[in-house]
This record gives structure tokens, sequence and C-alpha cells, in this order.
């Protein structure tokens, strides 16, 4: 008989021991997996969106807060500043500020969220137009790749803003009139395929007292923004021309002699890879341990088979089989309860990232995917084998040396 199809059939002998064995791998592998998909594909959403950006500008709060809202859009604003206060680096002839991006926060459109700025907000993310234009006047809108696709917005398509990030029919913007699609931007694989951007001035109109003035209040979007010292902003993002020490110090500045908040995104993003650092690593300890003791389930598994398996294995001796083959029969025992919970655990941490993902897509409007598979994987299998191995490797040797005559004759 084939001695792969021996050693399956000797597992299958004790189905329950088997099916313990293999829980107990699934789900060590499956939370290793699981763990790396969703930091692989964290990483890539916050490398991806810091889109070269140096510092941001908002008010005073927590410096997490800021980026996350300012950069990528999965909390709360920390509150408006006025104009006049950042005018400084609004100036396109400052002599460090390569690029200065406003951002106006606070309002969506069935929870997609609604960003007021420039059109320099699209050089950020290398983002282009793929049906329409960018806009010109109030109360247009271009519409991220994402956002278009689940909307089920095209060219033309009207609707109101309404206030806060929630889908409420009641907090809905009807003075100033409704948003119009101008544009659709092509996928970028970046935040802004989750936002609907407009110009800053569409922000202040929807919030203007009566349709009369929403209307005259900032009919023209080519004036800069510092012509309007008394209307508010969320935030700005920076982008410098280079590092000195003015830009190292800017931060500093702002934070100790302003009412402003400044904070560099690397810096925030690296505390909360610290912060979100202790409970990843907590569990991969779990996971490990879990494959460990999964791998003390393989080895006591096929040790204590070994007795009942006594004869059968010096019958086998009896009728020409080799040490050499009697070992590599255990050794394979041992290789297969690891590699299908290798397999097990896979498909359990992917159909688990699905869901995730599904979760959110809802919550925050970023996409994730059960369909990646990393390279990470790949050495998770060959340790996982290496497990396996281990475990069965005194089973093995014992049982290959089995004494024929001793254990023929006690029957």
């Amino acid at each position: 008989m084939n001695l792969l199809l021996l050693s399956w059939k000797n597992l299958w002998h004790k189905p329950l021991s088997l099916t313990l064995s293999l829980a107990l791998f699934a789900l060590g592998v499956g939370l290793v997996s699981l763990l790396l998909l969703v930091n692989r594909q964290l990483e890539d959403k916050f490398e991806k969106n810091l889109a070269g950006i140096d510092l941001v500008i908002g008010a005073k709060g927590s410096p997490l807060q800021l980026i996350l809202a300012g950069m990528y859009h999965i909390d709360a604003p920390t509150g408006n500043i006025p104009i006049r206060e950042v005018r400084p680096f609004l100036n396109p002839r400052h002599p460090f500020i390569q690029r200065a991006v406003p951002l106006s926060l606070g309002d969506s459109y069935r929870a997609y969220r609604i960003v007021g700025t420039t059109p320099a907000f699209l050089d950020l993310y290398q983002a282009s137009i793929e049906e329409g234009r960018i806009f010109q006047k109030p109360l247009e809108v271009v519409v991220g790749a994402a956002a278009a696709h689940a909307l089920k917005l095209k060219l033309g398509d009207s609707f109101y803003s309404s206030h806060g990030l929630a889908e409420d029919m009641d907090m809905e913007h009807r003075d100033a009139g409704a948003f119009r699609v101008c544009g659709i931007l092509q996928p970028t694989g970046s935040v802004a395929d989750q936002l609907i951007l407009t110009a800053t001035q569409s922000i202040w109109a929807v919030h203007a007292h009566g349709a009369e003035e929403a209307h005259a209040a900032h009919e023209d979007i080519s004036r800069p923004l510092t012509d309007y010292p008394e209307e508010s902003i969320t935030t700005v993002l920076l982008q410098f021309k280079g590092r000195n020490i003015q830009t190292l110090n800017m931060q500093r500045g702002i934070n100790e002699n302003t009412n402003l908040q400044a904070a560099t995104p690397a810096i925030e993003i690296t505390r909360l890879y610290s912060l979100l650092g202790v409970g990843a690593d907590a569990l991969r300890w779990l996971a490990f341990i879990i494959i460990a003791v999964s791998g003390l389930s393989i080895f006591i598994s096929l040790y204590a088979s070994l007795k009942e398996r006594r004869y059968e294995l010096a019958l086998m001796r009896s009728l020409g089989a080799p040490p050499s083959k009697i070992f590599a029969m255990i050794v394979l025992e041992g290789l297969l309860i690891a590699g299908f919970g290798y397999m097990a655990g896979i498909a359990l941490s992917h159909s688990g990232m699905q869901i995730l993902a599904s979760y959110m897509q809802d919550a925050y409007r970023y996409s994730f995917s059960g369909a990646l598979f990393l390279r990470e994987e790949g050495y998770l299998a060959l340790g996982a084998l290496g497990v396996g191995l281990l475990a069965a490797l005194i089973p093995a040797v014992q049982a290959s040396r089995t004494d024929i005559h001793t254990t023929l004759s006690e029957g």
C-alpha cells in the first residue's frame, strides 16, 4: 500500500484525536496569518496615505486625532481654525513650504465624507480625473472612484450634504441647494478614492444663514482663501521644499506660540504602531503558544498510538518493511496533521479577513481584502511543517526500533 495513504488511514483510526490536533493547529496558524494580513494591509494604507505630507496644522487637541481626521479621515476633526491664523502658511510664496492644502471637514453624504479643499489636493495623491472635470464653482463636486461606485453617482447627479458623518436625513443642508457631480476620479488606492471633493467655498455656502446669503457669499472660487480671513477651515496639510532647521522647528514654534496645533504624520503613525503593537504582539505570542500546544498534541497522539500499534508495526517489520519505512510512515503522519492544519488555518484566516474587510469598509470606507496572500505565509508553512516534524520524530524513532520477536511473542 502507498506509504502516504497508509499514514492517512492510520490517522483516521482515532478521529477525535486527529480533529483536536487539527483544530489546535488551525487556530494557531490562522491567528498568526490573520495578524500578518491585518498588519500588512494597515501598513500599506498608512504608508500610501502619507502622501509626502510633512506637517498637519489644525485646532488644539489630540495630535493623533488631528492626523487620523485630516489625513486618513477615520476620526472626527479636532475643530475649526480661522483663516487669519493660518494665512502665512497658505502664502504661495512661503520660503519653506512647497504646497499647502486646506481641508474643511465635517459634512458627508450617506456617510461618505465631503471635503472642502482646492485642486492641489489631487496632486498630493497623484489623482486624476477619469470622467468630467475638476470643480470650478461652489456646490460642484469631484467624487472618488470607490465613493462613486458605492453611491452609484455619475456625472450630473445631485445630492444634499448632511451635517456630521452619520447618515441622517434630518441633518441635511437644503437651504443652499444641492451638490452636483462634475467629475469622477480614477482609482488611486489611497484615501482619495473614498472622498467627495469640493471647493472650500462650497462648505462655507452650505453653512451660511439662508439660501440668498449662501449664493452670494463665495460665488468666485478662483480667489485665494486668504481673501476670507474671517472664515474657517479645519486643517492644512503642508509639504516642505526641503529639510532645514526652520522646517524642523516649525512644529514646535506653532505649538508653543500660536492657538494652533501642528503634528508630524510620521511621528504620530509610529506612535499609533507602538500602541497597536502591544496588543498585536500579545496575540502573536498567544498564537505561537497555541501552535506549540498543538505540536505537543500531535506528539502525544502519535506516541500514545504506538502502544496500540506495536503489534501491527512488528508484523510490518516481519513482512520485510525496513525500519526506515516505519520511521517515514510516522513522520508522514505528523507532517500530514501539520499540513492539513496549516491549510485549515489559512482558510480560516483569509475567511476572517474577508469578514473583517466588509466591516472595515462599512465603518471606515477603507478597502481590505482576504484574497491577499503574503510571502510570510510561505515561511509560516515551513514553520508549521517543522513543528509537525519535530512532534513526530521521537514516536518515529521509537516505532522504527520496535523489537519484532518480543512484540510478536506478547501477541
